[in-house]
């Protein structure tokens, strides 16, 4: 495959997002050949089941866009030692109906930053529970547990150079994930 799609989900909603900005710069470090598309979580409406028939546009929108990635790239923050309810909001919604999930054989990698000094170790955790279920096959190391500190990116938004050997490292092995296991 000379082109990958990758569907890139954050769950964070500010503004001034650490993980908008983290994806952003790691999407920079991808080589030719991976493209990378933002999906749109945060017109979403609160999944209910009585709506599995008549889908809202958003739903049908995201389920498109993972059903024709090749993978997952999900950046996400760590809320209350779990993840976003935005982002769990988009799992439900593309795992619905039943047997209908356009998770499932999807290759993905999970990074994450936040001011606190574990990370998004404890989100990435529960997503990758959640993921599993899903049967996405998550990449499982290198881990990106990442602490905000200063230079972490330079005044462009770029990877900084204290950080950048390390996410070079984890882009390289996400990209050798999605090659071997890309739906």
């Amino acid at each position: 495959m000379s082109q990958y799609q990758i569907a890139v989900l954050v769950g964070s909603l500010r503004k001034d997002s650490l993980n908008q900005k983290l994806a952003n710069g790691l999407i920079k470090l991808a080589p030719p050949g991976f493209s990378f598309t933002q999906v749109q979580i945060a017109d979403l409406p609160l999944y209910n089941q009585d709506d599995d028939e008549h889908p809202a546009p958003a739903v049908v929108r995201i389920k498109n866009e993972i059903q024709s990635a090749n993978g997952i790239l999900f950046v996400s923050p760590e809320y209350n030692r779990s993840i976003p309810g935005v982002l769990k909001n988009a799992l439900d919604h593309g795992s619905r109906p039943a047997g209908q999930s356009v998770w499932a054989g999807k290759a993905a990698g999970i990074i994450g930053v936040s001011t606190g000094a574990i990370g998004t170790a404890m989100a990435q955790q529960h997503l990758r529970n959640v993921l599993s279920y899903l049967d996405v096959a998550v990449m499982r190391q290198p881990e990106g547990y990442l602490q905000m500190r200063e230079g972490m990116f330079d005044p462009d938004g770029n990877i900084g150079a204290g950080s950048r050997a390390y996410l070079q490292n984890w882009m390289d092995k996400y990209v050798a994930w999605i090659r071997k296991n890309a739906a």
